[in-house]
């Protein structure tokens, strides 16, 4: 290994340069200088005692002043201990093991209500279905049900530490029940109700909650699914249950399911009511979440997240780098079983006004989202990549459909968003907005790449590196490069890594999750998994995942870059591509799928073909094409190249369970090599 101790914090090698592109959105001065960012930045320049002529300098100072950094961000978003808070960063050298604030004491419940008593009557969540149906509860109300439902929990022996575990809809009683666990220090994990029933025990199994919380069923594409059998078969599979509680949606007044054991989720609530909502002061250590890796190469990896280090660093994500306040109505189009949830729940803390969403984003038609961002005023937006893809295939034009006054942000995460997209957003859904493609994960609950409201916006570029966090690109070397592609890294600690993961002594699975790529005399550092390119400007651009790079004849290639150029394709709605070895070497394999009535002809095959020579190189263009009729996805929509991979190889896919799609694998068992 050819890095030393100082290495990670020396200037990366950079490329020789090349013209500057121009930015595609450059943020109005006067909306800058009244930015979150802006006022914190002036607050840091006091407490530094110099100025910060950009952003890089502040986030260079961010990294290098961990303890300065963090300890400043704790006062500037009023975390409040309820003992005080003397120790921000102990052994700094530890990757992992160093320690944040140990002396604090806090609750997070606590901050996400902390607005509650003084806007008691102001509406804290809408929540929206795609057949029309609308709800909205108030800080009062919202407050309530989580002062019922965290008596309930203790009414039946939950207690700090114990797994409280969910199998909900984007609905209400998410937030409620997640606040309520957490208020009594519980551990909150959740899950989307269409996962089947093997793949919630793969999950919940191994962290064998005390409470299971479910819904009758949900609405998605005009059917309403029923998935109350699927619960009753879920429950006796769970013997460290003490109780179980039935959300009636779909079929209300109907008894639970009699395998289930469950008790409806309005009479626990009525029986608790008027309970006083009691917050326990935790380590700042605590656990909070319990999240799950996609699981699509065995069971999924329980990856357990502290309270305070979400809090904190979803708070500075959310108020510094989306820039959101008392008066923002944020909408993340997300599952209970994505991170986004647990991202977009975090903002109560600011006093914003969540709005919830459930169902299909393409029924009853393509504008459904849209009609609940004009409609509910959202300021904010949240999404994934491949939904814009999406509206864009459909030919779908908001701007010209839709009043979006209100909206002033678009987020994009989940996968990296085209350079085409970039240009789409700002041509048909608003010119004026800052459109910020995210990028972090599961992992830490939250992101390394992120917005920035100071920033111009560049095509195919996340604005910049999160505050705090010390992210670079290190070549094979373990060497930071910039310019070039390589492994997404953070080379110094922040509060956010995970506590652990469940049932791992010693940290051995966690250490080889993430520390052991790059590992070496002088300690270790966080590796993201990432294949990512750090630009001049501080920007990143991500090309996929790196365990799912391509390799032909050793060199190595994103995948994002060939979906790119694919999807851009009118015929293409969305693609795949894997290696396959191949005569002492690897070959590149691209799947599509086509719209409705296509069928991948000669002339089709040639044009992707050149528009991959073209647009890339010759070693981007896939040896053999193929047209399939869809693509394997997690259930958080993610595509699962390593699955195919496996089948095109002939080796087991060991967790099927964990895609929403897996009968669409058969289709690529025909090109085993």
């Amino acid at each position: 290994m050819s890095r030393d101790s100082d290495q990670i914090l020396s200037p990366p090698r950079a490329m020789p340069p090349s013209a500057p592109p121009s930015p595609i959105w450059t943020p109005p001065p006067e909306r800058a200088a009244a930015s979150n960012m802006a006022a914190f930045m002036a607050a840091a320049e006091q407490a530094a005692g110099r100025r910060f002529e950009d952003y890089a300098a502040l986030h260079r100072w961010s990294v290098q002043d961990p303890g300065g950094f963090w300890g400043l961000l704790w006062c500037f978003l009023d975390i409040d201990a309820t003992t005080p808070c003397s120790r921000v960063l102990e052994q700094p050298e530890r990757m992992p093991g160093a320690e944040w604030f140990a002396d604090a004491r806090l609750n997070f419940a606590a901050h996400l209500l902390r607005h509650a008593e003084a806007r008691a009557d102001d509406i804290a969540i809408v929540f929206r279905c795609e057949n029309g149906e609308r709800e909205a509860l108030t800080f009062a109300e919202l407050t309530a049900q989580v002062g019922a439902a965290s008596a309930w929990l203790r009414s039946v022996g939950v207690g700090a530490g114990d797994r409280v575990a969910a199998i909900l809809p984007n609905r209400p009683e998410a937030i409620v029940g997640m606040l309520a666990a957490a208020s009594i220090g519980a551990v909150w994990s959740s899950a989307s109700p269409d996962f089947g029933v093997d793949g919630v025990l793969d999950r919940f199994g191994q962290i064998e909650p005390k409470v299971l919380i479910g819904a009758d069923g949900y609405h998605y594409a005009g059917k309403r699914i029923d998935v109350r059998e699927r619960l009753a078969a879920i429950v006796p599979r769970l013997p460290t249950l003490a109780a179980v509680a039935l959300v009636p949606w779909l079929f209300p007044g109907e008894p639970p399911p009699a395998g289930a054991r469950a008790t409806a989720w309005p009479e626990l609530l009525a029986a608790h009511q008027g309970a006083t909502l009691v917050f326990e002061p935790l380590a700042f250590a605590h656990p909070l979440y319990i999240l799950f890796s996609s699981g699509t190469t065995g069971k999924p990896k329980c990856i357990v997240h502290g309270a305070g280090g979400t809090l904190l660093q979803h708070l500075k994500e959310l108020a510094l780098h989306t820039d959101l306040g008392a008066e923002d109505r944020l909408c993340y189009f997300t599952t209970c079983g994505w991170m986004m949830w647990n991202w977009m729940a975090s903002a109560l803390a600011l006093g914003t006004r969540l709005v919830l969403f459930d169902g299909s984003p393409f029924h009853p038609g393509p504008g459904v989202l849209w009609d609940l961002v004009a409609e509910e005023g959202v300021t904010v937006f949240g999404t994934s990549a491949k939904y814009l893809s999406a509206l864009e295939k459909a030919g779908t034009a908001p701007v010209r459909t839709h009043d979006l006054a209100a909206l002033r942000t678009i987020l994009s995460t989940g996968s990296p968003l085209a350079p085409e997209s970039f240009d789409y957003v700002y041509r048909a859904i608003k010119p004026d907005l800052l459109l910020a493609s995210i990028s972090g994960g599961t992992d830490i609950v939250s992101c390394f790449a992120l917005g920035n409201p100071l920033l111009p916006v560049y095509r195919g570029e996340l604005q910049c590196r999160g505050l705090g966090l010390a992210v670079a690109v290190f070549d094979d070397a373990g060497d930071p490069v910039m310019g070039e592609r390589g492994e997404l890294v953070c080379t110094r600690p922040f509060p956010c890594m995970p506590v652990g993961f469940w049932n791992d002594p010693d940290d051995v699975r966690y250490r080889a999750a993430y520390f052991e790529r790059f590992a070496g005399p002088h300690g270790a550092v966080w590796t993201h998994g990432d294949f990512a390119e750090l630009t001049p400007r501080g920007g990143l651009v991500i090309y996929g995942r790196s365990d799912a790079v391509l390799n032909p004849g050793g060199v190595r290639i994103g995948t994002a870059e060939i979906y790119r150029v694919v999807e851009a394709m009118d015929a293409v709605l969305e693609a795949i591509a894997v290696g396959q070895d191949w005569q002492g070497d690897q070959r590149i394999l691209l799947f599509v799928v086509l719209r409705d009535g296509l069928t991948l002809d000669a002339a089709l095959t040639v044009e992707i073909r050149q528009g991959i020579r073209e647009r890339l190189t010759p070693r981007h263009v896939p040896a053999q094409i193929h047209q399939v009729p869809a693509i394997p996805r997690t259930k958080s929509g993610k595509i699962v190249e390593l699955a195919v991979a496996d089948v095109i190889h002939g080796r087991e896919v060991k967790n099927r369970t964990a895609l929403a799609n897996p009968e669409a694998l058969e289709a690529f068992a025909v090109f085993r090599n």
